[in-house]
């Protein structure tokens, strides 16, 4: 008799029972932040603004979140970001607490990265000709460094801070025209990690692992101060980074990529799974060599190897500080959770994390946390309705458990729809044609104006 792929698989359907448990869940995390806001109006205007960004509103700006909130102008949105007063690293605090109970404290891995922010003008608060990670090249945009949590029962991003070129902060009525407080000083990326880092250390967060790619592994200050803190890690290095270990001949200081050439014996590899892809494990070949340090195998630190199994000559390389026994594996799993940072990334951007259209330095903040905050109840939803697939085997599939986008899509189709009032929508049309019309007039004058 043939099976019904709909009808046998081991796991069970959501109901609406629970998508109605999901939004108030969600007003129950805004009652949780309200602390943070000193008025009732920007208070309420937050929940109107988390909820367009949980929405299928195509762009998550002031304009179009003040029109799916039902709002007949957009200033009320923009004031939010901007004028209101409430507290954003108080909401971040907030955040950080909830992710905390979404998704336990269990082997937490902490995630390092930076995201690009394309630009087109030169006034948005840090914007400058700098690589964007979003595109893969230089070009004008902002770049905010985040940080991210990980755990058996899901991932998202916990922290944030923005980047600010050294120009920038050499220029004060620049800094001034973008908000950006007096008491701000330049900090390289690896600074404003570590800053990040330190906040969580003072939460008294317990985190076993920290994981980065070589623009923070290859930093020494930062690699000082985790080791300092006695935090465990695995940072990518580039192959030209500089390793110290006991060679043939001795003590040894050799690019990454040359060590194995000057080892007293050929390193042993093992084929080991660093995740779980779309297609299955993301499998490779690993090795793990004592680095010294101080002069001294202390038994913690290693240069880890991991080789391409269909190109031996592919190598990627890693600095690891581990308490002594770690094993391979707990290495390799520890550097395979880098990989959720970008899912949180594409998930995060998809609520609008990259859609903003302020440039102060405030403007920034407040959206983006606001959007963190989404994307970490929408990881609480997943994290608590998690269905485990362990011992399905392959003679009976298991229902895959609620990603983040499948549960914002349905809170957007069945919650929060986009008004289909026609004198609304028509409103709004009006309303966008005078704000064009009045932005291109005074665009015009201004270029006449300079060519007079």
């Amino acid at each position: 008799m043939k099976q019904d792929k709909h009808t046998t698989l081991t796991g069970s359907r959501t109901t609406s029972a629970e998508v109605c448990r999901w939004v108030q869940e969600l007003f129950r995390l805004h009652a949780r932040i309200a602390q943070r806001f000193t008025r009732p109006e920007p208070r309420q205007r937050a929940l109107a603004y988390l909820e367009g960004i949980l929405s299928e509103t195509a762009r998550k700006n002031g304009w179009q979140l003040a029109e799916h909130a039902g709002e007949a102008r957009p200033d009320g949105m923009q004031r939010l970001l901007s004028q209101a007063v409430w507290d954003t690293d108080g909401v971040r605090d907030d955040l950080r607490a909830y992710v905390l109970e979404q998704l336990g404290t269990e082997s937490v891995v902490l995630v390092i990265d930076e995201t690009g922010f394309p630009k087109r003008g030169t006034k948005s608060a840090g914007v400058a000709m700098q690589y964007c990670g979003s595109s893969g090249q230089v070009e004008n945009c902002q770049v905010g460094v985040f940080l991210s949590y990980v755990t058996a029962r899901g991932h998202c991003l916990i922290d944030r801070e923005l980047y600010l070129p050294a120009d920038w902060l050499d220029d004060p009525a620049r800094c001034r025209q973008a908000h950006i407080p007096e008491k701000v000083h330049f900090q390289t990326k690896p600074e404003l990690a570590g800053s990040m880092v330190e906040r969580l250390l003072q939460a008294s967060v317990p985190l076993v692992w920290v994981v980065a790619d070589c623009v923070y592994g290859s930093n020494l200050d930062l690699r000082t101060f985790l080791h300092a803190h006695a935090l465990a890690y695995v940072l990518a290095v580039p192959k030209s980074e500089p390793v110290e270990f006991l060679a043939t001949t001795g003590r040894r200081r050799e690019e990454a990529a040359l060590v194995e050439t000057y080892l007293v014996e050929p390193p042993t590899w093992q084929r080991l799974s660093m995740s779980q892809g779309t297609k299955g494990p993301r499998l490779f070949e690993w090795t793990a060599i004592p680095m010294l340090e101080r002069f001294q195998d202390d038994g913690r630190h290693f240069l880890l190897i991991r080789r391409d199994i269909a190109d031996p000559h592919e190598k990627r390389f890693y600095f690891v500080f581990a308490p002594p026994g770690t094993s391979l594996a707990e290495m390799v799993r520890a550097i395979g959770a880098r990989w959720h940072v970008e899912e949180d990334f594409e998930n995060a951007k998809d609520m609008g994390l990259d859609h903003y259209e302020v440039r102060s330095f405030t403007g920034w903040y407040r959206h983006v946390t606001l959007v963190l905050l989404a994307a970490a109840y929408l990881s609480g939803i997943c994290a608590q309705a998690h269905v485990s697939c362990a011992g399905a085997g392959l003679s009976m599939p298991v229902l895959l458990p609620l990603t983040v986008p499948e549960v914002r899509h349905l809170l957007a189709r069945l919650i929060w729809p986009a008004s289909s009032s026609v004198r609304w929508v028509l409103a709004w049309s009006w309303w966008r044609r005078v704000h064009q019309s009045w932005a291109s007039y005074y665009h015009t004058k201004r270029r006449r104006l300079k060519l007079a």
